[in-house]
């Protein structure tokens, strides 16, 4: 039975096959079918590429960047499928074995990446149009009296979407008394440099226009709760 279930790896080459038989290489045709509500889609190109075109709701995490991948990652649902694409599949490859061999249960990537996605013509979301916050509008927002926490984060960061419930429910808590401004990540990078943010999820408190506190990545309600207090 093994030998057949080998030989059915070999025969096919083109797609893939893992120890259970199970397709890990997927055409653009089956990689589309297969992105489904609860599915993690994980684009592992660099922040630049994906603000080029990248495939709707998709995360993001450099695989050129180790430690970013590693931090991202580390956040996603390891017994729900992970689907993973690059440019041409080489570092979706890469990174579908590393995820398998970090314990997630379903991984499979696009073969041939982005490219051969258009090649289908499969649609892919473009860069935003919208124009970048300036320094001075920033300050504005922050440099109002009282308490002000800034959010910088992204809808393709995994972090960030973990801390999304979290947020909410600060929002909600009637015994903090602060204002929440966000800020994309991925857009809004003038800013980011000016004030030194390089990592996300970037949390910032200002009292009064004043920096007090700044914590980056994943934070814990409680302890977020206290600064806001």
């Amino acid at each position: 039975m093994k030998k057949m279930l080998w030989g059915l790896c070999l025969s096919l080459t083109l797609i893939g096959c893992d120890a259970t038989g199970q397709n890990k290489s997927l055409s653009p045709d089956q990689f589309e079918q297969a992105i489904k509500p609860g599915v993690q889609l994980l684009d592992v190109r660099t922040a630049g590429e994906f603000q080029t075109g990248h495939m709707a709701n998709a995360l993001q995490a450099d695989w050129n960047n180790r430690n970013q991948f590693v931090d991202r990652t580390q956040h996603l649902d390891k017994q729900k499928t992970v689907l993973v694409y690059c440019l041409s599949g080489r570092r979706s490859a890469s990174a579908a074995d590393y995820l398998r061999g970090q314990g997630f249960t379903d991984v499979q990537e696009l073969n041939g990446g982005v490219n051969a996605w258009k090649m289908a013509g499969k649609p892919l979301e473009g860069k935003s149009n919208e124009p970048q916050y300036t320094v001075e509008q920033y300050q504005q927002w922050v440099g109002s009296s009282g308490r002000v926490l800034v959010d910088f984060g992204a809808s393709w960061c995994p972090p960030c979407k973990k801390m999304e419930p979290v947020l909410a429910a600060l929002e909600k808590d009637a015994t903090l008394q602060f204002t929440l401004k966000k800020i994309d990540g991925g857009l809004h990078t003038d800013v980011m440099k000016a004030i030194g943010v390089n990592a996300l999820p970037t949390f910032i408190v200002y009292e009064n226009g004043k920096e007090v506190w700044r914590h980056e990545g994943v934070i814990e309600q409680s302890v977020l709760a206290g600064k806001l207090k």
